[in-house]
């Protein structure tokens, strides 16, 4: 059966119907999956979660780069699934084309902007499916789907045949729910065989479980245990003295910037339509000016510089993935404006650094999933996809 008579969630794209087979053999041979819709497919239109953007751009004569990696390895591309309108969201609800049911948690938002991808692996629609992570859209609703998901190294994995967001913080991640299968696809995408190091010392940053909701704060910490016991040495640490509150800010400034310079042509010759609290993004964004950003990305070098010398010798660190559980369907716009920059606080950590990061399910508080993240240096992914096999296999 056709995937898009099986998606009862809401989580694939019927606008923009792919299908691929891929290699008889490799290490991944059958492995159905899903694509985000900003991965090119030779033949099909790439939507980027908006009908303008579907309808104004040509139609892709090649593969992107993951998906050439993926079908090489054997995979089986059966569908695109939805994102956030032009992925500038962590909440996982399109104004156009809906909200993907979260299976792990109803009634409640799935996460984006990789909301489809999540939601299809949540909901057992798919074993694997692949997203990409600016700001948190992939360990945003790994956290809120109760499924596997990672944010690569920046420039790990090639992003060619992917529309740009922010270039700089830009990044590959997928969704498993088996750990064992999570390592061979981040294998594959990364090109990366070699034996991966051991682990250091486990950190623990208190601010970061400090920024968390208490519940949430109280759940991960329990589940940090057999991670400490694994790496033996375990010590906790400070990130930000001046507040995680002001990287937030940086974060969103040059994020900000990078999407008005990419995307602003685009938006001021179509003028398309948005969602609350997309719309309003825009309109900030584009009032954004060097004498603003400039000491943002200078702060952003002094903190990428404590972060590379803090993970030194391969530690470890542990933060929450997310401030707490996923936010109802039905929350205001204000209530998530407010929820979305308190996670920044937390998702920033990682993004500013280019470091990899990866959020198990560790952890449940009413009922509901949240994850537990752990970050390692740069070129270090193959690091944590063992360590999550050996935690979670």
């Amino acid at each position: 059966m056709d995937i898009h008579e099986r998606d009862t969630l809401g989580a694939f794209m019927p606008q923009s119907p792919a299908r691929r087979e891929g290699a008889a053999d490799g290490p991944l041979a059958g492995v159905a999956f899903g694509l985000k819709d900003l991965f090119d497919v030779a033949g099909v239109p790439t939507g980027f979660g908006h009908p303008a953007w579907l309808a104004s751009h040509p139609v892709p004569d090649r593969d992107s780069v993951v998906l050439t990696r993926l079908l090489a390895a054997g995979a089986q591309l059966v569908g695109k699934t939805h994102c956030d309108e032009l992925c500038y969201s962590l909440n996982g609800a399109n104004t156009h084309y809906g909200t993907p049911v979260n299976r792990a948690a109803p009634g409640r938002l799935p996460g984006g902007s990789s909301s489809g991808s999540a939601a299809a692996v949540a909901g057992a629609l798919v074993p694997l499916a692949i997203g990409s992570d600016t700001g948190g859209s992939v360990r945003v609703p790994a956290s809120y789907c109760g499924v596997i998901g990672m944010r690569t190294t920046h420039g790990a994995v090639p992003l060619d045949g992917a529309v740009p967001f922010a270039p700089s913080y830009d990044t590959v991640g997928w969704f498993t729910r088996d750990a064992a299968r999570f390592e061979k696809v981040g294998r594959v995408l990364l090109a990366d065989d070699a034996v991966a190091p051991a682990p250091g010392r486990l950190l623990i940053a208190r601010d970061a479980f400090a920024h968390a909701l208490p519940e949430t704060a109280l759940a991960l910490r329990a589940a940090l245990a057999p991670i400490a016991q694994r790496l033996g040495s375990v010590a906790e640490v400070t990130l930000a003295e001046e507040g995680l509150a002001s990287w937030m800010q940086d974060f969103r400034l040059i994020q900000g910037s990078e999407i008005w310079a990419t995307h602003r042509d685009w938006i001021g010759s179509l003028k398309p339509g948005f969602g609350g609290g997309i719309r309003e993004r825009f309109d900030w964004v584009s009032t954004l000016t060097d004498d603003q950003v400039a000491p943002a990305r200078r702060r952003r070098g002094d903190i990428a510089a404590r972060l590379h010398t803090l993970l030194a010798n391969d530690a470890v660190l542990a933060i929450p993935t997310v401030i707490g559980i996923a936010p109802l369907c039905a929350t205001s716009v204000a209530e998530l404006e407010a929820w979305r920059n308190r996670c920044i606080g937390l998702l920033c950590i990682a993004g500013h650094a280019g470091l990899p990061q990866l959020s198990l399910p560790l952890a449940v508080v009413d009922g509901c999933p949240v994850g537990l993240s752990l970050i390692a240096a740069p070129g270090r992914d193959s690091m944590l996809l063992a360590l999550a096999r050996e935690l979670m296999g």
